[in-house]
């Protein structure tokens, strides 16, 4: 196929991935901390109880990663991701219609296992298994797009609770799965299961060594998303402890989507002709800089504070993918990244209690905390040293352009 083709071929996937991580992230991520409250209210029970499901669904995120990851190393990213969307939405049409606590956990505990099949360690595998070692840029685009999840999840999400109930917000977001999300990744994703033959005869669980780089990668990821997660469930305590009012808390809160598009968008640019390491190195110093700024300045630089912090996470949501695939390449990238992704799940699981305790006790002095953190990761990404490999394409990826 002539290069625009393949040009437009590849803006289609990205476009149709992009459209359907910021439906999957809006509606499981980023649903908790908008319908927890009504939840608790209408089964009598605490926030705190709701916050524990969706804790225990994120663990069983993490243990599914390394085995939807080696499938899709097999098969191709296609059909696992719209199977993701079936359960999602019957995750959402069990919350919705729940009238028991038992079957309110079985729907958030369908959400966890889709969660498991449908985030971006997912789609990242996806494109790597379409791309190979030139699947950065791809990784970059949907990140671009799905960097809104929040800003679009959670005013919609808060719209729906407040007219139709949570209830019916829930169902609402179990159709668009069905109507948006299972269609754009049927039909736009190329079918990899021809080419998958020669793989047939393989382990169905590889030998992938948790050596010295991988435990250096896993933790640093891990880190960067504790305090990402902490932050997204606490970041207005955290500015109001900081001396914000309420109102200047949420609008600085607001800048943290914006922030990561445009961070993305200079990795894109300026930092893609660096090996992705420098730009995970440089997205664990924006958190601890923007925290500095805060505590030793007051209120007045939150929004400082929220920009730098919003610019870390979203270069390090890129780097899970494009770290990984520049260290060790293509081969075994799916169940990789579900190896390297487990640990992180299960930090996020417990970083918003942890944090929620932390500001408790300490106010804005938490960023102490959540800053060391990342100095952490910081260290350990300096001690990964850049594999110099050739650039190799898997067969398959002409073969899914042609």
């Amino acid at each position: 196929m002539n290069g625009n083709g393949w040009l437009g071929g590849r803006l289609k996937i990205v476009a149709a991935l992009g459209t359907t991580q910021t439906l999957a992230w809006a509606s499981s991520y980023y649903l908790a901390a908008i319908v927890a409250d009504p939840i608790a209210r209408s089964f009598g029970t605490s926030t705190i109880s709701v916050f524990a499901a969706f804790s225990v669904a994120l663990l069983l995120s993490a243990l599914l990663g390394p085995r939807v990851g080696r499938t899709i190393d097999l098969f191709g990213g296609r059909e696992v991701l719209a199977f993701s969307n079936l359960v999602f939405a019957a995750a959402l049409l069990t919350l919705a219609l729940a009238q028991t606590q038992w079957m309110l956990w079985l729907g958030w505990l369908l959400l966890g296992a889709a969660m498991g099949m449908g985030l971006y360690d997912v789609a990242f595998a996806a494109l790597g298994r379409i791309y190979g070692d030139r699947a950065r840029s791809t990784i970059t685009g949907i990140t671009l797009i799905a960097g809104f999840a929040s800003t679009i999840g959670w005013p919609l999400t808060a719209w729906g609770v407040s007219e139709i109930g949570w209830r019916y917000t829930c169902a609402g977001w179990a159709l668009a799965h069905l109507c948006i999300g299972l269609p754009l990744n049927l039909l736009c994703l190329p079918d990899l299961r021809k080419a998958a033959a020669p793989f047939i005869g393989t382990p169905s669980r590889p030998h992938v060594a948790m050596d010295r780089t991988m435990w250096l990668l896993a933790f640093a990821f891990a880190a960067g998303w504790t305090v990402s997660t902490a932050m997204a469930a606490h970041l207005p305590r955290v500015l109001e402890a900081g001396g914000a009012t309420a109102a200047e808390a949420v609008a600085a809160a607001a800048l943290v989507g914006p922030a990561q598009v445009a961070a993305r968008m200079a990795e894109a640019g300026l930092l893609s002709r660096y090996h992705p390491l420098l730009s995970a190195r440089l997205s664990t110093l924006c958190h601890p800089l923007g925290a500095a700024l805060l505590v030793s300045g007051g209120s007045w630089l939150a929004m400082p504070f929220t920009l730098l912090h919003g610019a870390g996470n979203g270069v390090l949501t890129i780097a899970r993918g494009t770290v990984p695939l520049a260290v060790f390449g293509p081969e075994n990238y799916g169940y990789r990244l579900g190896l390297l992704g487990a640990p992180a799940r299960i930090a996020q699981a417990g970083a918003p209690l942890a944090f929620g305790i932390l500001i408790d006790r300490y106010g804005a002095g938490a960023l102490y905390i959540s800053s060391l953190i990342c100095l952490a990761a910081l260290i350990a990404l300096l001690c990964v040293k850049p594999r110099i490999r050739e650039l190799q394409t898997p067969e398959c990826t002409g073969s899914a352009h042609r």
